[in-house]
């Protein structure tokens, strides 16, 4: 049951983090602005307006928001390593691998964004190491201890 359970909330979580901030609940609701910047302090949130900012999308918010300033600016890049540092972090995860992704991509295409997200990405110049692994068609590679998306690791050749 937990396994289940873990599925739901990694779907829940790649799927705020593919969500532009000004598509979320909590922007329609005037909690954050269209970088995610905390508008309405957690505590002072009431009413309907908390189901749109939970735990969980305060811990996505700041994770988009921090990956935005380490350079992981692109959705799709972000995505990427996100899924591969979770099949990373426990290896059964990689049977739904394909399922993740194809609920995320249909999300996408139901919500208009998908266009969006994949003209984000950059011609990429060849890279002739194996990567650690594709997640949602971008090659995830291993330095040293950590997942970079091949955007980021083609930067550093």
């Amino acid at each position: 049951m937990s396994r289940g359970i873990d599925l739901l909330i990694t779907y829940r979580v790649i799927k705020l983090l593919v969500t532009p901030f000004k598509k979320t609940g909590a922007f329609k609701a005037g909690i954050i602005d269209e970088n995610g910047k905390v508008l309405i302090k957690f505590k002072n949130v009431t009413g309907t307006a908390k189901k749109h900012y939970t735990i969980l999308h305060r811990f996505v918010f700041n994770l988009k928001r921090i990956l935005k300033k380490v350079g992981l600016g692109s959705r799709l890049g972000s995505f990427a390593v996100a899924l591969a540092l979770l099949i990373k972090e426990d290896r059964s995860y990689a049977q739904h691998k394909d399922s993740i992704e194809s609920a995320i991509v249909t999300y996408l295409k139901e919500e208009n964004l998908y266009d969006d997200v994949l003209n984000e990405s950059k011609e990429m110049p060849e890279i002739e190491e194996e990567p650690y692994m594709t997640c949602f068609g971008v090659d995830v590679y291993e330095r040293g201890d950590e997942l970079i998306s091949e955007m980021e690791y083609a930067q550093a050749l």
